[in-house]
Parts: C-alpha cells; sequence; structure tokens
C-alpha cells in the first residue's frame, strides 16, 4: 500500500472531519498565539489558517464572535486589525493548557471536594453559571446544590469561584469515608455521576485517527514547516475537544486500561515530532506582520513534559 504524505495526510483528514473554524482559532489562540504574547494582526491569522481550508471572511467572522465572547480584544492601526487575548480570559487559556500538556493520571488521597449551594442561597442565574464551569471542570451534580470531583484543581476552582462572584455564597468542604458504619464505598460515586462511556468512544476515536500519523512521521524528511504546523494544530485541536469532555479523575477510579492514557501518550509523541518545524513557520507568519514578534516563552518548553530545543 502506498504511504500517504504529510500532505496527503492533511487533505485527508480536513475532508473526513472539518474542524470548525471559530473553535480551530481558539485552538490556535491557545496553542500557537499565547506562547508568543498572546497578540496576533488578523494578516497572521489568515495565512496561517489558509492551508487548512479556512478562508479570511471565516477567520474574521470567527475572530470577531472570539471579541463578542471576551476571549480577544480588538485594536486597530490604519486598516489593519490587531488582537489580543482577553486578560481575564487568561486563567482559562491557563487551566486549559494544564488540561491538555500535561500528563494523565493524579494521585488521589481517598477525599472528595463538595460545592455546596443550599436552596435559597444563591439565585438561578449563578446557579447555572456555576454549574456550566464547574462541570466543564469535571465536576459532577450528585444533587441539587451539590457538586463534586474527588481530586479538583484548587486553583481553578478558586478561580472560577471569584470569577463567577460565588466566593461568599457557596460552601467548599472536603468529604472522606466514614470508618465502620456499612456505607457503599466512595469510589462507587464515580459510576452514579459521570457517563465515561462518551470519553472513552472520543478517545479511541482519536488514537484510531492519530495513530497511523504517528507512523507516518517516522519517515519525515519530506515534512515542511507549513505541514508540521497543520499536523500540530489538527492534532492539538482533535485532542483538546476529548479533553473538554474528561472530568480528569483519579487514574485510581477509572476503568483500565483507560484509553485517555494512551492519547495522551499519542500526542505527545506526533507533538514532539513536529513542534520544531511548526515554530519555524508560526514565527515566519507571525514576523512577517510584526517582526518585533517574541520567541516562544519558557512555559511553551514545559509542555508534554519537555521540548528540547
Amino acid at each position: 500500500m502506498k504511504r500517504l504524505s504529510s500532505s496527503e495526510w492533511i487533505a485527508a483528514f480536513l475532508a473526513l472531519e472539518p474542524p470548525r473554524h471559530k473553535s480551530l482559532v481558539m485552538t490556535l489562540c491557545g496553542d500557537a498565539m499565547a506562547p508568543h504574547g498572546g497578540g496576533f494582526w488578523l494578516g497572521s491569522m489568515i495565512e496561517l489558517l489558509a492551508p487548512l481550508g479556512v478562508n479570511d471572511r471565516l477567520v474574521r467572522t470567527s475572530v470577531f464572535r472570539l471579541v463578542q465572547e471576551g476571549w480577544l480584544v480588538a485594536s486597530r492601526e490604519g486598516r489593519r486589525s490587531r488582537y489580543t487575548l482577553e486578560p481575564r480570559a487568561l486563567p482559562r487559556f491557563e487551566r486549559a493548557n494544564r488540561r491538555i500538556y500535561a500528563p494523565p493520571g493524579l494521585d488521589w488521597n481517598g477525599r472528595w471536594t463538595l460545592v455546596l449551594a443550599p436552596n435559597g442561597s444563591i439565585d438561578a442565574e449563578l446557579r447555572g453559571l456555576l454549574r456550566k464551569e464547574l462541570q466543564w471542570e469535571g465536576y459532577a451534580m450528585l444533587a441539587p446544590g451539590m457538586m463534586a470531583h474527588p481530586a479538583p484543581d484548587r486553583d481553578s476552582l478558586r478561580e472560577i469561584l471569584q470569577r463567577c462572584e460565588a466566593r461568599d455564597k457557596v460552601f467548599v468542604c472536603e468529604a472522606d469515608e466514614l470508618p465502620g458504619v456499612g456505607s457503599r464505598p466512595l469510589p462507587q460515586l464515580v459510576g452514579d455521576g459521570w457517563d465515561l462511556s462518551g470519553v472513552v468512544a472520543d478517545y479511541r476515536h482519536f488514537i484510531e485517527g492519530f495513530a497511523p500519523l504517528a507512523a507516518l512521521l517516522e519517515h519525515k524528511g519530506e515534512l515542511t514547516p507549513q505541514d508540521a504546523f497543520a499536523i500540530r494544530s489538527l492534532l492539538i485541536h482533535a485532542y483538546r475537544r476529548v479533553q473538554l469532555h474528561d472530568p480528569m479523575l483519579p487514574v485510581a477510579l477509572l476503568p483500565q486500561p483507560w484509553p485517555g492514557s494512551e492519547a495522551y501518550a499519542l500526542a505527545k509523541t506526533i507533538y514532539l515530532q513536529t513542534w520544531a518545524l511548526a515554530e519555524e513557520h508560526v514565527l515566519a507568519m507571525l514576523r512577517r506582520e510584526d517582526e518585533a514578534t517574541p520567541d516562544a516563552d519558557a512555559a511553551f518548553y514545559e509542555r508534554f513534559g519537555g521540548l528540547r530545543r
């Protein structure tokens, strides 16, 4: 069987699973723009996305909507438009990056974190906002007014409560099993609170789609910076979509073998195979509009356990 070239793989992937344009712009903001100061000229984003099948009209529409939603801030210099990451959105990008680039398999001390909002303590609007934000962070609603997670990121929880103006309106506590009373084991809450079947299916789909690419890249002599950028962007976009639905539970509470571990290893392999050439392309496009674009920051080189410079 003829082995696909990298450009042929990109074309086949885009034909089979075309990404949503606004979501793809968000992926680039986190993966490619944030390490270089978080700012970009519209022309740079248009050039970067063109090989991924996104025309300038769709880029403009996507960026405009991200400004409206509070993810980006717009400014103008003559006829040119420049965008930067909205400072209030930075913690959310940082939370997403921790999920994407850090390995799964949290240690667990057997305790659960509970967020309690008794009836009447908060209004319906705040209750709905908190539920949405905490569910995105992996919490499950175990009962009305009670959300729980066995191993949450405390900094993320603090940021969510502060941003939602709920810090002095809800109760946050920890709980563990009371020995000797004959209750159900707390780990069984996972089955009651989370349906992981969809996450498992999404991870397996990701593995099926990208495992052949890892093998192809072992023979990447013809890989260009533009193709490396396209592959890195599609990889992180697809992996990020799965991660958004993963509650990030401790490995001790997950069904084994957990496909998230295999998916992370695969994403890491492909990222390591493409990141350096992709960076050449990113910098070339950004510096075409702004020669002062900085090199990637130190945090960028910590992704996936460390990128060798």
